[in-house]
């Protein structure tokens, strides 16, 4: 275990709440409103200007369906590529999470024949 205690980045924190809640294509004020805060402030915790409190902070995971972990530190005790690679694959199904079944087959058949051509590439 390492003795080194690193301090909370509010920017990054804010910035991985923007993009998970961009990629479930929420709105800063659809977000605000299911806090019942601001959306000034949620503004402002993106931004890295203000913390949010551990209730939000607990609601926050809950609402965007991420971890506390990922959004406090940016991964969950994985390697940066992994933890990376997480956010992209958590962004990817919070955008088809508003997908029908039938789309989302259709997304399936893409994606399986994206994976092919390139892992044939590679």
């Amino acid at each position: 275990m390492s003795g080194d205690i690193k301090e909370l980045n509010r920017k990054e924190m804010g910035a991985r709440i923007r993009a998970r809640r961009e990629a479930l294509q929420m709105t800063r004020n659809q977000l605000a409103e299911r806090l019942s805060v601001t959306g000034k402030f949620i503004a402002d915790i993106e931004y890295g200007h203000k913390g949010v409190s551990i209730d939000n902070l607990y609601k926050i995971t809950q609402i965007l369906d991420i971890s506390a972990d990922f959004l406090l530190r940016g991964d969950d005790g994985v390697s940066s590529g992994d933890a990376r690679k997480k956010m992209l694959n958590e962004n990817i199904l919070g955008a088809l999470s508003v997908c029908s079944e039938k789309q989302l087959g259709c997304m399936e058949q893409i994606a399986r024949l994206y994976v092919e051509g390139i892992v044939d590439r590679e």
